[in-house]
Parts: structure tokens; sequence; C-alpha cells
């Protein structure tokens, strides 16, 4: 049994930026003005950018997005149970954590070597452009 964790992938301040300036690429590509937020894995803010013309109540839930992407392992959204989205379980879960949990998409984790190195979290559109501009993200460390 191992004590302590050894070569854990990390994310740099380098790859922060590739993911943010894919994500704003994308943003600018279907010209939705974002806030995009990075974070490292235990989500703590590496970069944020605030796109010109892009909504100012949507800087903290872009951060509330890509920590509750770190610390839960997997993308925002509603909890869900085999029948489907599971409303109570999802606003709980945002009630009893909500600087770690969700129920809006748009908070993707950064995936290397299946170990989660931080994440993303979009917002200031629909919640079907906020995950799109963040998968775009995360595309950036797929050829890490």
């Amino acid at each position: 049994m191992a004590l302590i964790a050894r070569n854990q992938a990390r994310l740099t301040i380098e790859g922060a930026r590739a993911v943010l300036e894919s994500a704003r690429r994308k943003a600018e590509e279907i010209e939705v003005p974002m806030n995009i937020a990075v974070v490292d894995d235990g989500g703590h803010l590496l970069l944020f950018e605030r796109m010109d013309g892009a909504k100012p109540s949507s800087i903290a839930i872009s951060l509330v997005k890509a920590q509750s992407a770190a610390m839960r392992r997997s993308a925002t959204g509603p909890g869900k149970s085999p029948d489907g989205v599971n409303l109570p379980l999802a606003l709980g879960l945002a009630v009893a954590s909500p600087a770690e949990q969700t129920p809006i998409r748009g908070g993707v984790p950064l995936i290397v070597d299946s170990q989660v190195v931080g994440a993303i979290g979009v917002s200031a559109g629909s919640e079907d452009q906020d995950s799109e501009v963040a998968r775009a993200g995360v595309a950036a460390l797929d050829k890490a």
C-alpha cells in the first residue's frame, strides 16, 4: 500500500492559459461573450477572463461551476436518479454546499491520464452554449 502519491499530473499556468484561450476562441466563434474561470484540482482559481460584453452577474457563477466540477470530479448539472433529473436532490446539494455544487451546466473537469488536474467553468450564455465553450477549453488538453 502506497502512503504517498508520486508523479501526480498538475495543471500548469501555461496549461490553464491554453484552456482559457481555446474556450475564448469558441465563445468568439459563437458570438457570445463569456466569463471563463479555470481552477486547479482543489478548486482554487488559476485564471479568469470576463470577455468584453459578458454579463457581470455571471462572474461568480462561472467560478462556482469550475470549483464544483473540480471538487466533484464531474461535469456540473442537475442531480439525476434512474428516472431522470432529481430536482430536490439538485437543489438540496446546491443549498448544502453552494460553493462546491451547482445544478447548472457549464463546468467541466480537466482530466489528464485519468487524473483530474483542474476544471473550467463558463457562464453568460445558455447552458448549452456554456457547456460547448467549456468543452472547447477541455479540448486544449487533448494534446497534452
